[in-house]
């Protein structure tokens, strides 16, 4: 027998929630029908789609494969839903939202949840590689993304542009500099985002340009820990102009070489895009941020979940 829509549909939840108990809670259905589901399609299939671990689950090589059709037919069916329900007032639904950087992605995300607060956010913060790779793997419905690669399968909107910038203790010797080289930073303690950041990437890539290296440096794994060290007299941070609001105690100064401008994209898959929640969302982000305009516009019937 072929399988049918409600297989695809449960493992489709189930790679996007990270384990079966999770997204029989988001189909509102019990834990054994989505296992039900999930082990006719492995049989009609003939092979292992998922493997089920103490973490939760990993999918397969084939069960990636299937991933993106199901995922595919599911949004098909939401948009399907909203066509003959004459689309939504967004009075509920979920959206996954991922990030490289907590700005500007809090403060979209602030702006639509007083748009719209009865819509459940998910927001994760992750390293750009990952971010990158959840949106071409179908793991999230927006990404918001320094330096988004092009793809056929994507909808991109620039929202920002910058450069990259040392963040300085306000006590710093290098603190009355407008500008530094990488050179004179090297000659500190340099504090750079995790393995897999765009900022480890650019860096690494102009010092071996210019034959640097940094005797002495730290990696650490989110903005707020950066900014924090910084202003505990660890060293010197280099990351993107307005990635986190932190400012207090800590100057900034351009780097000589770092002189490019990085794009700030929001993203998402074609299919997804056009969705009402995710068109909504897009909307915020590309809008005016000005809170005095914050309101929703002529929306139609109830929305009742999203993707």
């Amino acid at each position: 027998m072929r399988p049918n829509h409600h297989q695809f549909s449960a493992f489709a939840y189930v790679v996007r929630e990270g384990s079966f108990s999770a997204a029989a809670t988001r189909l509102g259905v019990t834990q054994s029908t989505i296992t039900q589901h999930v082990a006719k399609l492995e049989q009609d299939v003939g092979t292992q789609l998922l493997v089920r671990g103490r973490n939760g689950v990993r999918v397969t090589r084939t069960g990636q494969e299937f991933y993106d059709l199901a995922d595919r037919l599911v949004a098909l069916d939401a948009t399907i839903w909203e066509k003959l329900e004459g689309y939504a007032s967004m009075k509920a639904g979920r959206i996954r939202v991922i990030a490289n950087a907590p700005q500007p992605a809090l403060r979209i995300i602030g702006r639509f949840n007083r748009l719209f607060p009865e819509v459940n956010i998910d927001f994760g913060l992750y390293d750009w590689t990952t971010a990158t790779g959840m949106i071409r793997n179908r793991l999230a419905d927006v990404g918001i993304i320094t330096d988004a690669p092009q793809s056929d399968d994507w909808d991109r909107h620039v929202l920002q542009g910058t450069r990259y910038v040392a963040y300085l203790p306000a006590t710093h010797v290098l603190a009355t500099r407008d500008q530094v080289s990488l050179a004179e930073l090297a000659a500190h303690t340099v504090i750079l985002p995790e393995t897999g950041s765009l900022t480890q990437r650019v860096v690494s890539a102009k010092a071996r340009e210019l034959g640097l290296s940094f005797p002495r440096k730290v990696c650490m794994t989110t903005f707020p820990v950066m900014c924090e060290a910084v202003l505990q007299g660890i060293g010197v941070a280099i990351f993107l102009r307005d990635s986190s609001l932190i400012v207090d105690g800590i100057v900034e100064a351009r780097i000589t070489e770092l002189d490019a401008e990085h794009k700030t994209f929001l993203v998402a898959t074609r299919d997804r895009a056009q969705l009402r929640l995710i068109r909504e969302f897009t909307s915020t982000a590309l809008s005016n941020m000005d809170p005095e305009n914050d309101h929703p516009g002529d929306i139609g019937v109830p929305y009742q979940t999203s993707p």
